[in-house]
């Protein structure tokens, strides 16, 4: 069974910084391009960042893009994601999911979410 399970996230000051795990089941991380994306309240899905399992190429949205840096661990199946000096619009539920390709916009497994909220 594909499983993801997302952790690490919570709540943080302005400016800090906080890691988010991915751990993955039923799957190799190579098997598909891993992507971050996040919802907030009343807004659309936004996807932030993904790592190509071609090439490992690494893509990140303009509104993170400097700040946050996606990784991944291939023995031990867990995706990453680094976020440094963070922004009260940050402030959302995040998620870890598989694409067929990096920008393909369709994703085909993702887990149950970390809440992040920052504060001023």
């Amino acid at each position: 069974e594909v499983r993801l399970v997302e952790s690490g996230g919570g709540l943080v000051q302005a400016g800090g910084s906080l890691r988010l795990s991915c751990v993955v089941s039923g799957f190799s991380l190579n098997d598909y391009a891993m992507s971050w994306f996040r919802q907030a309240p009343g807004k659309e899905r936004e996807p932030l960042s993904c790592v190509s399992a071609i090439d490992g190429a690494r893509y990140y949205a303009d509104s993170v893009n400097g700040r946050f840096t996606i990784s991944a661990d291939n023995v031990a199946n867990t995706l990453y994601l680094q976020m440094n000096s963070l922004k009260a619009e940050d402030t959302a539920v995040y998620y870890c999911g598989t694409e067929a390709y990096c920008l393909y916009g369709q994703y085909e497994h993702w887990g149950q979410g970390a809440q992040v909220t920052v504060y001023s």
